[in-house]
């Protein structure tokens, strides 16, 4: 069956503030309809213009059916979680009514069937298609019904059979009439409520961004009044509390700045700081609309951060070229240690030269570790962060260290919390780092005559902090001079090491927008701390 037919015969169960409305409404004409009928039954007016055929049937029958249109708009929202049964039953009832009014009070037979053409539109509107045919040929048949029986008398039949063959096909096409407009009117709220979420989300997602740029941003009146700032403006203020929102008190030298634009159209390019012991900014004036000359945005540039970013574009620079140079370096070295090797298999070297190759073989050995660290540096690949459990990604780590290396009589335990420590990180990333810290506190963390006793821990800072992994050891500690500098890249105090291991692990560790820092431990001992960004979830969007 093609699609479009398939979705003219179906339509989700209705629900939600507009099915009770229409529910509400068409309960509400029940009780109208019923108070008609009622009218008719009871009122000595009408007597005048309606003959009861039989008055007992149209006073039971009108009382009945009013007592059960008042109950069922009472139970309007009741009716609502099996809302096509009940409109089904309540559908049955009318088309029963009418028929019971009609056979009493024959005159009005015109208006009753009026009257139930609203009924079985409304119905259609709430029900699925076939429900909503099946009551309008019940009512009818039930018309039909009525003039057959009427045929005994020989009133009318001729007239009476066309008019009610007229109401039938008015019954099945206000009901086809009524489905239609109704699932093209849930289509379009749904829609229209779909794409009010979309906008809401979006706002939403909008909001976050500006909240969280690094670029400060103000939107002023005319009025000097400032509405909206989002975090790094209100820091780079000063922060200022929220009931002050006049520019020229909040920063004085910005508002000043802001007039000469408005006056002259040329913006003062200079750094200027804010506010006592914040950075120096470079502010930037636009138009909130072209039209719009009351409101301005204001952005603040903070210039470390330009500064940071031409460092690291340095940084960047002087990494591939350090790359270059190491590759242009292994191939002399390679040869150089070749023929030191083959001087070491000629039995003519004297054993006093032996010692010198021997000290040339070691010097290509570190020279290659070297440039083994500047090519892993540079050739790094981009951190890929996925949100993970630090708990088990720490019991993991054990396991695989402990099954590659042989700890002997050193020790290397985990610390984990009873509750989840989330944390947002690379993997492989993370997995280098740790090796090599850990390698590093089983290593040089003992104190002499003793096994090294290694800890790492997963926690978080605070209740709501942001989460942390530590490598700590209990082994001498580091001196405060050799601490301060041990992340240096070539800083070393083995006359074997490199110097490159901490550089790396704090490169990696910022590619991934955390942090290593070196922590003393009280008593001795070296605590070297990953602080981790914890996985901050968007505003999700609900269908």
């Amino acid at each position: 069956m093609p699609a479009a037919q398939v979705r003219a015969r179906t339509r989700p169960a209705p629900a939600g503030e507009t099915v009770r409305r229409e529910l509400y409404f068409f309960n509400l004409f029940r009780v109208l309809q019923a108070t008609v009928y009622t009218g008719l039954a009871f009122s000595p007016l009408a007597v005048q213009w309606v003959v009861l055929s039989q008055p007992l049937l149209a006073r039971v029958t009108a009382m009945l059916y009013l007592l059960f249109a008042l109950i069922a708009l009472a139970q309007t929202r009741q009716w609502l979680p099996k809302l096509s049964l009940n409109v089904a039953i309540a559908l049955s009832v009318d088309v029963l009514a009418a028929l019971l009014a009609i056979l009493s009070m024959h005159d009005a037979r015109t208006g009753i069937a009026t009257m139930l053409i609203v009924s079985v539109g409304a119905g259609a509107l709430l029900l699925p298609l076939r429900l909503g045919m099946f009551f309008a040929a019940l009512a009818a048949l039930a018309l039909l019904g009525h003039t057959f029986a009427d045929s005994v008398t020989g009133n009318g039949i001729d007239r009476d059979l066309l008019e009610s063959g007229l109401f039938g096909i008015a019954y099945f096409a206000i009901a086809w009439l009524s489905f239609a407009l109704g699932t093209q009117m849930r289509e379009t709220e749904a829609l229209a409520e779909q794409r009010g979420l979309d906008l809401a989300n979006l706002g939403q997602v909008n909001d976050m961004i500006i909240r969280r740029m690094k670029t400060g941003v103000l939107l002023v009146d005319e009025g000097n009044r400032i509405h909206q700032f989002n975090e790094s403006a209100w820091l780079l203020l000063g922060s200022p509390s929220a009931e002050r929102r006049d520019l020229g008190t909040v920063a004085p030298e910005l508002s000043r700045r802001l007039y000469h634009w408005r006056t002259t159209g040329k913006p003062d390019e200079t750094a200027v700081a804010l506010a006592e012991g914040v950075p120096e900014v470079v502010p930037r004036f636009t138009r909130l609309a072209a039209n719009d000359d009351a409101h301005v945005l204001i952005f603040l540039d903070d210039t470390s951060l330009v500064s940071r970013r031409a460092e690291e574009l340095t940084l960047t620079s002087l990494g591939r070229l350090s790359a270059s140079i190491a590759h242009e370096i292994r191939n002399p070295l390679a040869a150089i240690r070749y023929s030191a090797q083959l001087l070491a298999e000629s039995d003519q070297i004297p054993e006093s030269d032996m010692r010198m190759i021997e000290i040339i073989n070691n010097h290509c050995s570190r020279l290659n570790e070297i440039i083994e660290n500047i090519l892993q540096l540079s050739r790094r690949d981009r951190s890929r962060p996925e949100a993970m459990d630090l708990n088990d990604w720490v019991l993991g780590f054990i396991e695989e260290y402990a099954e590659s290396n042989d700890l002997g009589s050193d020790s290397l335990r985990a610390i984990t919390q009873p509750r989840t420590v989330e944390a947002l990180a690379d993997p492989q990333h993370l997995q280098q780092v740790v090796w090599n810290l850990v390698q590093n506190a089983l290593r040089y963390g003992r104190l002499p005559g003793e096994p090294a006793r290694v800890m790492l821990i997963a926690r978080n800072a605070t209740e709501v902090g942001p989460p942390l992994l530590e490598v700590v050891d209990r082994g001498p500690g580091i001196p405060s001079k050799v601490a301060a500098q041990i992340f240096e890249p070539f800083f070393t105090t083995h006359e074997l090491g490199t110097g490159l291991g901490l550089y790396l692990a704090k490169q990696m560790v910022e590619a991934n927008q955390g942090s290593l820092e070196y922590v003393p431990v009280p008593g001795g001992g070296s605590c070297f701390r990953i602080t981790l960004a914890a996985p901050a979830p968007l505003p999700s969007a609900s269908a």
